[in-house]
């Protein structure tokens, strides 16, 4: 697994989380155990000395003495960590203790002006770390204070806790390397189908494939899908690649054929340089032509490009102002900011090019260009271009949306121009119409794909 993969980050972001959140969760369980183990180890001191209390009296000679030996194995052995002491309150007498402090005796903890125990903690016997608990009390029969002490060795609160702490961390540990394992297994099985993607890009790349196929989770399908789609879409590109390069060359055939039998046969020059001027128009019309449509399929469906309508159509005009110099059109543009084309900008220059065009031809002096979003369609744009020229009749408008068609041959064109607009149009899975205008010329119709 290496730094750089899914995987790794995966595994390591949720080992890490993990890891945090077991020691946290250690950190606050051993800080519990150990305030339990304080309560519990507070708890018996506070029986002990009831205990001792309870068994205290005054003799007839007012001595103090207990009405039982107050007993326990550890209170007789020295130095065990469990002692008792008995003081009075007014002179620190010590009058009572337990056989394990032997000779020393019990820190006092201080006085303070609430009732009830007293806890502190002190050093005892043999350097011993003590928790003690002590209670002032005056008992029936006698007006002295005596101060009644129990006391027990801190180092068992230590030692119950080192080892609950011990346990605890071999459980965390183990607990953190069966999770990881458990994410390695996890990550394994959830990157699994990257991991088919990755061979049927490989089989595709291989020809033994087209496309990927097979069944994916929900969060991989779109993936999928869009390269599925990139894989039809460059299908369609080399398809149509083909089918314009097949087509150019049939196209070219009879032209060529012309000029190879008038070189053969005799006749004049004359006759010789029409024939040669008239077919190698053609030819040039027929080359134009389907370098169009070979760059329009290559570039019909580019994922992420747009084109601003509102700025290619000012350049556009600008441009065709100045070509037209002689002549005062008024040109209206009507497009609002933001409405955008999803395509390349040079396909939207070369159809608005092309129908500006034509209508910069033929306007007598009024030129309408309008784009908006197409009402039914707000994935779609519609694009208006009207001129006040002569207009066309319905068998015309048909006519001149054929390949080469011109009806004035004494207006510059090689005839292609509509035909192109039909053809990128079609490429773009668009539409384009000509209709009457209300200017009273022709009205260029033309539907695009909008850019969100």
């Amino acid at each position: 697994m290496r730094p750089d993969s899914l995987a790794f980050r995966l595994v390591a972001g949720a080992a890490l989380l993990t890891a945090i959140l077991l020691i946290g969760g250690g950190l606050l369980l051993a800080s519990a155990f150990r305030e339990s183990v304080e309560s519990s180890f507070d708890a018996r001191m506070d029986v002990l000395l009831g205990g001792l209390i309870a068994d205290a009296e005054i003799d007839p000679q007012g001595r103090l003495v207990l009405r039982r030996r107050f007993t326990q194995a550890r209170f007789e052995r020295p130095f065990s960590g469990l002692y008792w002491q008995v003081t009075e309150s007014g002179t620190g007498q010590v009058l009572l203790r337990s056989r394990s402090i032997w000779d020393q005796q019990l820190p006092v903890p201080p006085r303070r002006e609430e009732p009830g125990p007293r806890r502190s903690e002190a050093m005892g016997p043999e350097g011993q770390s003590l928790r003690l608990v002590a209670r002032d009390v005056t008992l029936p029969g006698d007006t002295r204070t005596f101060t009644f002490i129990v006391a027990g060795a801190a180092n068992e609160i230590e030692r119950e806790t080192e080892s609950f702490n011990g346990t605890l961390a071999v459980a965390v540990v183990v607990l953190l390397l069966g999770l990881i394992g458990a994410l390695l297994v996890q990550v394994r099985y959830g990157l699994r189908p990257l991991r088919s993607v990755e061979t049927g890009l490989a089989d595709i790349r291989s020809g033994r494939a087209e496309r990927l196929t097979g069944d994916f989770p929900s969060e991989i399908s779109p993936l999928v899908e869009e390269v599925n789609m990139l894989l039809d879409h460059n299908a369609q590109v080399v398809d149509r690649a083909r089918t314009h390069v097949g087509n150019l060359a049939h196209a070219l055939k009879t032209p060529l054929s012309v000029l190879t039998n008038e070189a053969v046969s005799p006749g004049d020059s004359a006759q010789l340089a029409e024939t040669v001027r008239r077919q190698t128009g053609l030819m040039r019309r027929q080359v134009d032509h389907y370098l169009v449509r070979a760059r329009a399929a290559a570039s019909g469906s580019v994922l992420g490009a747009r084109a601003s309508v509102a700025g290619v159509s000012e350049d556009l005009v600008r441009t065709l102002k100045r070509i037209h110099r002689d002549r005062d059109y008024d040109v209206t543009i009507t497009c609002p900011e933001g409405l955008d084309f999803r395509g390349e900008k040079q396909d939207l220059e070369e159809l608005l090019g092309n129908l500006l065009d034509n209508a910069f031809k033929w306007a007598e002096g009024r030129i309408s260009l309008s784009a908006a979003p197409t009402p039914d369609d707000p994935g779609r744009l519609t694009i208006t271009v009207e001129d006040d020229g002569p207009g066309l009749t319905e068998e015309e408008r048909a006519r001149v949306l054929k390949r080469g068609a011109r009806l004035d041959e004494s207006v510059p064109g090689s005839g292609l121009g509509l035909s192109i607009v039909d053809d990128i149009s079609g490429l773009y899975d668009g539409a384009f119409k000509l209709d009457a205008s209300p200017l009273g010329g022709v009205k260029a119709v033309l539907i695009l794909p909008r850019a969100a």
